[in-house]
């Protein structure tokens, strides 16, 4: 069977890693990447001038602070981030997200830093 025809299996993908903060691409959807991660801690303040940035929690419960709000999100709810608005993902327990990115988006975003890493492929 071609791999065009396969579906994604999550559970699988996220169990075949454990590493916090780093985005696995799963799948490529016209100029965007399909990617999960699992998050713990405090990620760094950033923002994605020429993008949205879509967040949808798998498992766990995710909060997206904002400068004025926070967005929490519990399994199956997902949050865009519009373009150039500055944010921050937290997660108090170990959290299992999707994001939908264009190809190349960096993940710390304008901030750059220590946690900056480019998506990996997983297969």
């Amino acid at each position: 069977m071609s791999e065009s025809v396969v579906p994604v299996n999550l559970a699988d993908k996220l169990s075949q890693f454990s590493e916090l903060w780093s985005q696995k691409k799963v799948a490529v959807l016209n100029d965007y990447e399909v990617k999960l991660a699992k998050l713990k801690g405090e990620f760094v303040w950033h923002s994605h001038e020429d993008t949205d940035e879509l967040f949808l929690v798998i498992s766990g419960r995710l909060t997206i602070q904002l400068r004025d709000t926070d967005v929490v999100l519990e399994p199956g709810e997902l949050f865009v981030v519009p373009r150039g608005v500055e944010h921050c993902p937290v997660a108090d327990e170990e959290t299992a997200i999707m994001l939908f990115e264009p190809a190349g988006t960096l993940n710390t975003g304008d901030a750059g830093g220590p946690m900056t890493r480019p998506p990996e492929t997983i297969s």
